[in-house]
């Protein structure tokens, strides 16, 4: 898809984030977020830094620098420990201008820069919208403020769905995934169980944030565990 499509759906989505934010109040900041170890303040200061850490790569792609996400893991763990106190307001001011920064940067680009490769992602910079998408959306889940894998558009859950199959983790348990509307069924792994449900129940079960209790296993039997994304 091309990317600067896919950054309208990145705009829509952080609107949507802000708004509903915009209404809570600094207590929500303490509580559990669905991320084990996280408060809703890590995870809203984490969605504020992966938009910086990206708006590195579209930078690194339209200048040829060198691309890096972020300067250690040990940085970014910290930005986001040391950022998670703040005040409501301050988050949201903060998440609103990491994002007009990100949106700058990929504005910037010309055509020929989107198909730069970037190593520190393992594939071009056309990508970094989609990873941008994803962060928000499934995030916003985590956020545990009411927002769901029911609420994600069909095509985002499907793109998430066969992404995730494509690269599962090394531990992801070996199934057969049929999503309703869906004519070829899409597999993990050699055998395993018919796993069908409508996308959205599917891909949030699959990445650990849905319970897949409307979801089929054939033959009869417990789902299996899935691998959690991050």
């Amino acid at each position: 898809m091309d990317p600067l499509v896919l950054m309208t759906d990145v705009e829509e989505s952080t609107d949507a984030l802000l708004r509903d934010a915009e209404s809570w109040d600094d207590g929500v900041l303490a509580e559990p977020s669905g991320l084990p170890g996280w408060s809703v303040g890590h995870v809203l200061t984490h969605l504020a830094r992966n938009a910086d850490a990206l708006t590195n790569l579209l930078v690194a792609a339209r200048t040829g620098a060198e691309a890096q996400l972020y300067a250690s893991r040990a940085a970014r763990d910290e930005a986001i420990e040391s950022g998670s106190g703040r005040p409501l307001a301050e988050q949201l001011d903060d998440l609103r201008a990491a994002h007009d920064r990100f949106a700058d940067a990929a504005a910037s680009m010309p055509a020929s820069a989107w198909f730069t490769h970037l190593p520190a992602i393992g594939q071009s910079a056309a990508g970094v919208p989609w990873g941008r998408l994803r962060e928000i959306e499934v995030h916003r889940v985590d956020l545990a403020r009411d927002y769901t894998a029911q609420e994600w558009t069909d095509a985002f859950a499907l793109r998430l769905l066969r992404e995730f199959v494509a690269q599962p983790p090394a531990d992801a348990p070996a199934m057969v995934l049929r999503p309703l509307g869906l004519e070829h069924p899409l597999t993990i792994g050699d055998s395993g169980p018919v796993i069908g449900g409508p996308t959205k129940s599917l891909a949030g079960w699959l990445i650990g944030r849905a319970d897949g209790t409307d979801l089929t296993v054939a033959p009869d039997g417990e789902l299996p565990k899935p691998a959690r994304w991050k």
